[in-house]
C-alpha cells in the first residue's frame, strides 16, 4: 500500500512503520538480502520455557490470552532467552471463536473443546462477525509489546477457516475429521457458508493485530493437510483468499501455513500469502518449485531434530540453509516444520538459533 494509498484510505502502512522495517525477518518476507538468515519458532512463547511454565501455573490457557501484561511477558520470554529475529504474539487460534460468544475451552491434554458443535444452518448463526471492542485485551498486549521490542518484529496469528471448522464441527480434535469432511462433501452450501463466516472473523482479527502494531501476520491450517488438493481449491482456498484479500491493503507481508501440506503447498501460494511456511517433511528447494516464484519460504528443521545431540541438529540445521540456497530469489526464514514440542531444551533451541546465524552470514 502506497502512502497516499495510505492516506486515503485512512490507513497507515504498517510495512514501513516503526524501527522493524528493516530486520532481517521483515528483510527476508519481502525477498530482499539480508545479514543472516533470520530465525524464529511457532510456538517459541511457551511449551519447553521454564519460566513460562511457572507464569502460567494455575492460570487456565485462554485466560492467560486475555491478561496483557501476561501476554506481554510471555511473548517477550523466548526473544530475550533465544535471541530470535521475531516475536510470536501469544495467543490461540480459538481466542476470536471465544470472544464472539462461542462456548469453547482449551482442556489440558485435550485442546480446544467446544461445547456445542456446529452442524446446521441454525447453528450458523451464533456465528457473528467479530468487532475491535470484543478483543480490548488484544490491543493493548500488541501496544505494550511493540513499545517494548523497538526493532524486533511482532508477528501476529489467526487459525485459518478450514482448521477452525474443523474443531466447531468436530467439538473438538479429531485425527480423521470425518464429521468436517462429511459436511464439506454432503453439504457443501452448508460448507461454504460455514468457512465464510470463518473468514470474515479471522480477518477481523487479523485487522486488530495490524492496526494495533504487528508487523506480520501468519495464518495457522494446522489441519488442511489433511485434504486432497481439488477438496482444497475448491472447498478451502475460497475462504482462505477472502482471509488474506481482506489484509492486503495493509501492507505487511502475509505466512501461510499448515502441517502435512506437501501436495498443497503451490494453492497455499494462490491463496494469497506472501510467505509459505513449509514443514519437516518436504526439502525447501523442492518447496521452491512446488510454489513457484514471487514467495519467500519458511522452515523447516523437524522438531524432533532437538532431542538429538548438538552435533547432529547442525547437520540437519546445516542441510536446511544449504537447500535454502538453492531457492534462488526467494527469502528464507529459517523455522522449525512445526511448533515446539514440550520437553524440548530451550538452550538447544539457543544454540540453534546462534548456528543458523553463524553459519547464514552474508
Amino acid at each position: 500500500m502506497s502512502e497516499t494509498t495510505a492516506a486515503q484510505t485512512g490507513q497507515q502502512a504498517p510495512a514501513r512503520r516503526g524501527a522493524a522495517y528493516d530486520s532481517a525477518f521483515l528483510r527476508a518476507c519481502r525477498r530482499e538480502p539480508v545479514p543472516h538468515t533470520p530465525v524464529w519458532f511457532m510456538r517459541q512463547a511457551g511449551r519447553s520455557l521454564p519460566e513460562y511454565l511457572k507464569i502460567r501455573e494455575g492460570i487456565p490457557m485462554l485466560e492467560s490470552c486475555m491478561r496483557p501484561e501476561l501476554v506481554k511477558e510471555i511473548t517477550l520470554q523466548p526473544v530475550r532467552r533465544h535471541k530470535v529475529d521475531a516475536a510470536i504474539f501469544f495467543s490461540d487460534i480459538v481466542v476470536p471463536l471465544k470472544a464472539v460468544g462461542i462456548d469453547v475451552d482449551i482442556k489440558p491434554g485435550i485442546g480446544p473443546v467446544i461445547a456445542d458443535p456446529i452442524r446446521t444452518r441454525e447453528d450458523l448463526q451464533r456465528l457473528r462477525p467479530l468487532e475491535p471492542d470484543d478483543v480490548p485485551y488484544i490491543t493493548e498486549a500488541i501496544g505494550l509489546l511493540v513499545a517494548e521490542l523497538g526493532s524486533t518484529p511482532l508477528i501476529g496469528f489467526a487459525g485459518a477457516p478450514y482448521t477452525l471448522a474443523s474443531y466447531l464441527v468436530e467439538g473438538g480434535p479429531s485425527k480423521n475429521h470425518e464429521r468436517t469432511k462429511a459436511m464439506m462433501y454432503g453439504e457443501p452450501e452448508l460448507w461454504a457458508e460455514l468457512v465464510d463466516r470463518l473468514a470474515d472473523i479471522t480477518a477481523g482479527f487479523l485487522k486488530v493485530q495490524i492496526e494495533a502494531g504487528v508487523s506480520a501476520v501468519q495464518l495457522f491450517d494446522s489441519w488442511v493437510g489433511s485434504l486432497a488438493p481439488d477438496d482444497y481449491r475448491r472447498s478451502v482456498m475460497p475462504a482462505s483468499t477472502k482471509v488474506f484479500d481482506a489484509v492486503a491493503s495493509y501492507g505487511v507481508p502475509r505466512i501461510h501455513f499448515g502441517v502435512g501440506t506437501g501436495e498443497l503447498l503451490g494453492l497455499m501460494g494462490q491463496a494469497g500469502a506472501d510467505v509459505v511456511g513449509v514443514d519437516w517433511r518436504v526439502p525447501l528447494h523442492e518447496a521452491a518449485r512446488r510454489v513457484g516464484p514471487g514467495k519467500a519460504l519458511q522452515g523447516n528443521l523437524d522438531p524432533a531434530v532437538l532431542f538429538a545431540p548438538t552435533s547432529v541438529i547442525e547437520t540437519k540445521a546445516r542441510e536446511v540453509l544449504h537447500s535454502a540456497c538453492a531457492i534462488g530469489e526467494s527469502g528464507h526464514i529459517f523455522n522449525l516444520g512445526h511448533g515446539v514440542t514440550p520437553g524440548m531444551d530451550p538452550d538447544a533451541l539457543s544454540r540453534l538459533v546462534a548456528f543458523v546465524h553463524e553459519n547464514s552470514q552474508r
